[in-house]
């Protein structure tokens, strides 16, 4: 196996060809950089211009409308013969070791370290739909869709070399017939297969529901009976300064609110994980490696304050709080109230504009004299994302309870050597427990990251606001998953102050600091070289923020990932056997 070294741009097409020359912006002119891609053996000698590699060059980026788009085709319909010949035509390449080639062209670094670096764990999202509600004789009932396909797709999948998959438990499905009347036996048959198929699995307590995020190809509702509630008390759902109210998940402002035939939604989400962890005891540990926890709008920890899919929010726009719900204006009042200051608990901010404002036009927003940057907005804000730090402490607690009660599985995390010879160790459930941020990135590069501060992030340029949430996650020994790892600060507009690369290099740090594990997941389907070059940077980079994270999940399985299977392959096979080098290889 040969090392190939070639030079590509850091966003867009390998330097040389002609799109790049034509539609170009200023901002993306940037120095091209060298980086390191495996490549299948040849028996021609690799020739290399040393001056193409300092020439400057203007890039053609791809245009990125808004932080999700929509995929033209993200569910999953590809025949069961189409599948099965993919299958069998799959012929992946051994992981051989990397010789030294003999000479290096003038001004390039020789390899430091030439011993591949294997085993970063890759798992990938099977479709939102992949359980689904079927009629049966007049009866809702739970099945798994295409079998023998999905049988297929995951046979692909552990033959490429993933890890595992990423499953969404979804709430409206298992506990759709009434208040804790659990039907898992969909999903029983679900695990089964992914497990037959040598995969680990990381299972997702959607407290949420489908359909209202892009990207979402199917609709699945909360419980039925829970949408009865909210029609007699609406108030249950977030809402906003209009009124409007959000039905994707529960407020936290009724965390505590027995309204739900005698129980809170706490309660609701502590009998749902418990049942879970019943049912799938035998597997934890060795199949089922986490539970991820939903906690809030499409399973993330923050507020519905960007809903994109209903039409009322468009990247970029600042988002707007959701704090109008009965229960949250009486606890901002409450607040309010404590120090002294009850004008203040009347409601939020007059002045932060809309969902699609930008923030130089807002009063509360701008970065010079906006009035987050005073003392009502210190208040504001902290109580406001407060709320959020309390809401992920409550539910992550009731998670760790209903994993940890006795007769768990559990698994030896260390062991500690006394004073007189004895040992003493330390048992973890044997399941880990996840947790999910947004990446937030537009207006990152503001002074008050005003989209940050509307979805809950309490995040300034003078105010790290993702330390706490770290504290929060420690508390409960909870993994952490980011998305937006695949993209580039140059591939969005510079009217939204985007960065999700600063986002990413904050968030790695902050949780580098606390202790945390973080995973990363890619926040839109892609499968262009410049996004796979992003997502190899990130997990295996050499740079003093890189290669820390701990895995990715890829979104997700489906038509689009076999009809570009080889690109998927190949960004696998860079993961799995990344050479080490020197770290100006990998692109900025």
């Amino acid at each position: 196996m040969l090392v190939c070294v070639t030079a590509r741009a850091p966003c867009g097409k390998p330097f040389g060809s002609n799109a790049s020359a034509g539609k170009a912006r200023k901002h993306s002119t940037l120095r091209q950089r060298p980086s390191l891609r495996r490549m299948a053996p040849s028996p021609t000698a690799v020739s290399i211009d040393p001056v193409s590699v300092v020439q400057e060059t203007l890039l053609d980026l791809p245009e990125l409308s808004h932080t999700r788009q929509v995929s033209p085709r993200s569910d999953f319909e590809k025949g069961d013969v189409e599948l099965q010949k993919l299958l069998d035509g799959l012929d992946l390449p051994g992981m051989g070791v990397f010789p030294r080639p003999h000479h290096y062209p003038e001004g390039w670094p020789e390899l430091e370290v030439l011993t591949p670096k294997r085993g970063f764990p890759v798992y990938v999202m099977l479709p939102l739909d992949t359980v689904w509600l079927a009629d049966r004789e007049g009866h809702k009932v739970s099945v798994v869709k295409r079998e023998q396909a999905l049988q297929v797709g995951l046979q692909m999948l552990k033959k490429a070399g993933v890890e595992g998959v990423m499953i969404d438990v979804w709430w409206g499905i298992v506990e759709h017939a009434g208040p804790q009347q659990y039907d898992f036996s969909a999903y029983q048959r679900l695990f089964a297969t992914a497990a037959k198929a040598g995969l680990k699995i990381q299972a997702v307590m959607s407290f949420h529901a489908a359909g209202g995020n892009v990207g979402d190809t199917c609709k699945i509702s909360l419980p039925s009976w829970i949408s009865d509630i909210g029609d007699s008390n609406p108030d249950i759902y977030y809402t906003d300064k209009q009124g409007y109210r959000n039905k994707e998940c529960l407020s936290l402002g009724c965390d505590k609110e027995p309204l739900f035939r005698g129980r809170t939604p706490v309660d609701m989400y502590r009998d749902f994980i418990s049942a879970f962890a019943d049912t799938f005891d035998d597997l934890a540990g060795s199949k089922l490696v986490e539970v991820t926890v939903g906690l809030g709008p499409a399973g993330e920890l923050r507020y519905p304050a960007y809903p994109e899919g209903d039409g009322r929010w468009r990247f970029p726009g600042v988002g707007e709080f959701q704090c109008y719900d009965k229960y949250m204006m009486q606890d901002l009042k409450q607040a309010a109230d404590a120090i002294g200051r009850p004008e203040w608990g009347c409601e939020g901010p007059h002045d932060c504009g809309d969902y699609n404002s930008p923030a130089w036009e807002t009063a509360f927003f701008v970065s010079s004299g906006g009035s987050w940057n005073t003392e009502y907005g210190h208040f504001f804000l902290s109580w406001y994302s407060g709320l959020l730090l309390q809401h992920a402490d409550r539910v992550l607690e009731a998670a760790s309870e209903a994993l940890s009660r006795p007769g768990r599985a559990r698994r030896a995390t260390k062991a500690l050597q006394g004073k007189n010879g004895e040992v003493t160790y330390v048992f973890e459930p044997a399941c880990q427990l996840g947790a999910k941020l947004a990446g937030v990135h537009w207006w990152f590069k503001s002074r008050a990251h005003a989209a940050e501060l509307t979805a809950g992030y309490y995040n300034t340029r003078e105010r790290n606001g993702y330390s706490p949430l770290m504290d929060v996650l420690k508390k409960y020994h909870t993994h952490l998953s980011f998305t937006c790892v695949e993209m580039r600060d140059c591939e969005h507009p510079p009217e939204g102050r985007c960065s999700p690369q600063g986002l990413l290099e904050q968030v790695i740090a902050a949780s580098t600091a606390a202790g945390i594990p973080l995973s990363g997941e890619n926040a839109l389907q892609r499968y262009d070289q410049q996004a796979f070059d992003r997502i190899a940077e990130s997990a295996v980079g050499q740079s003093a923020r890189a290669g820390r994270l701990q895995q990715l999940t890829f979104l997700r399985m489906g038509d689009l990932m076999f009809d570009n299977w080889g690109a998927f392959t190949e960004l696998l096979q860079r993961l799995q056997c990344v050479p080490q080098c020197s770290q100006q290889f990998f692109n900025a």
